[in-house]
């Protein structure tokens, strides 16, 4: 039996939305798919300790506020784009990066299909300002870190390591949050920079 015997490259959505994985359109992209998706699907591949997994919607809120401690004013687009920066991760998941690098592209090009189609959406441009893109990939860099070190198991010299982190450590800790309220603080969020 074939793979794909319908040749179905689109995934319903509970909004009763169809996502084209192909030809992603922005008018088939509802911030209320992405936030359930996202406080469903976990960070490390559920590997960190805690009563619940770390989702991508805490990640997402953790950047956003890494981002807005670390750019002076910044831009109502980037604190935007800094909380939808894995959005596409709503239908492809939070593949590890190791894993990532044993299937290749072809993953990485759904992911970049899917992210610009987000973007778009919600009123950014489909490719990010490369200053833009430099912030939100440092602060996505001091999360993984943290949450290597604080939920993964990970000890802070093989963290460093692995990261190639040589900033300061943030203080606090981080505890994962249950699906649902990930998805509503993620809503809240959004909705508070969307207007």
């Amino acid at each position: 039996m074939p793979a794909n015997p319908s040749g179905r490259a689109w995934q319903r959505m509970l909004s009763g939305r169809r996502l084209d994985l192909l030809d992603p359109s922005p008018l088939d992209i509802e911030i209320e798919d992405i936030a359930l998706g996202l406080s469903r699907v976990a960070r490390w591949n559920g590997q960190t300790a805690g009563e619940h997994g770390l989702s991508v919607a805490q990640h997402s809120l953790l950047v956003l506020e890494i981002v807005e401690r670390a750019v002076d004013r910044p831009a109502a687009g980037l604190r935007l784009a800094a909380l939808l920066h894995d959005a596409s991760e709503f239908v492809t998941a939070d593949l590890i990066t190791p894993f990532k690098r044993v299937i290749g592209d072809a993953y990485k090009a759904v992911e970049i299909r899917v992210q610009e189609a987000v973007h778009l959406r919600f009123g950014l441009p489909a490719r990010l300002p490369a200053d833009w893109t430099r912030a939100i990939k440092r602060a996505d860099v001091d999360a993984a870190f943290f949450e290597a070190v604080e939920l993964a198991g990970f000890t802070e010299a093989e963290a460093r390591r692995i990261f190639s982190f040589r900033r300061t450590r943030r203080d606090g800790t981080l505890t994962p949050w249950a699906a649902e309220d990930a998805r509503g603080r993620f809503l809240e969020q959004f909705r508070a920079l969307a207007g």
